[in-house]
């Protein structure tokens, strides 16, 4: 999988471009969905953004394939265990009540890749646990777009961003996120463009996938007051 310079050399900018305080809300209504559970992994964890949230409730240790990334979120989980692994392979040799894996499913690019993460989550789910997969979007509810933000630190540096969502072949598994970064430290401005492919399923495809690793799935719509369509998470149940 490719580590993208987003969460490697630019992850020191993690917090400008995507603050912790914007995924508030998105977190809560994965907690409802992990209620009940005390010990949590979280697969493909990134900065940490949903932790520092997640952590109030649940006992959590975080994965993430990027070791720019963990830096980042030791910043701010510093009481959390960080590990460094692929979702697709990475084996803990121990059991959770839940998995979670918010967006970092979308690098799953093949269906093949996308049932790996589905397994790696099934190892490590105790019996009578459940996964959570929150993808961005599902074929089904797919659509174009684009997306703006940023944020000014309390260091002086700035960051905004500027991405664009679209499809280039609707008859395969993926799509494409161009994000241009314009980053300010020091009164100078560097400018970044990358170009992200990530993975597209139908929920037809999601729920089979769980089914096949062992899970009894169900697709629940997401609660939101932002202004955007509400994502579809994928729950499955370790019976």
């Amino acid at each position: 999988m490719t580590v993208h310079r987003f969460y490697g050399d630019l992850a020191p900018w993690w917090s400008l471009i995507s603050p912790a305080e914007d995924y508030v809300e998105e977190a809560a209504f994965a907690a409802t969905l992990l209620d009940g559970a005390r010990t949590v992994l979280e697969l493909g964890s990134g900065g940490g953004h949903n932790a520092v949230h997640l952590k109030r409730r649940f006992d959590l240790t975080l994965v993430d394939l990027a070791e720019a990334m963990l830096a980042e979120s030791r910043k701010i989980n510093p009481e959390l265990e960080h590990r460094q692994g692929d979702m697709r392979t990475v084996r803990l040799g121990r059991q959770f009540d839940a998995v979670f894996v918010h967006d970092a499913i979308d690098y799953m690019t093949t269906e093949d890749d996308l049932r790996r993460a589905i397994e790696t989550a099934y190892v490590h789910t105790n019996d009578s646990g459940r996964a959570v997969f929150v993808p961005d979007a599902t074929a089904e509810i797919f659509a174009p777009e684009t997306d703006h933000g940023g944020s000014d630190g309390a260091d002086g540096r700035s960051a905004r961003f500027l991405s664009w969502t679209y499809d280039p072949d609707p008859t395969d598994t993926t799509t494409v996120t161009d994000y241009a970064f314009l980053l300010k430290e020091n009164s100078q401005v560097t400018a970044v463009h990358e170009t992200h492919e990530t993975g597209l399923y139908p929920r037809d495809t999601w729920l089979e996938l769980l089914r096949e690793a062992g899970f009894a799935p169900a697709a629940v719509t997401e609660v939101t007051s932002e202004d955007r369509t509400p994502r579809t998470f994928f729950v499955g149940r370790k019976n």
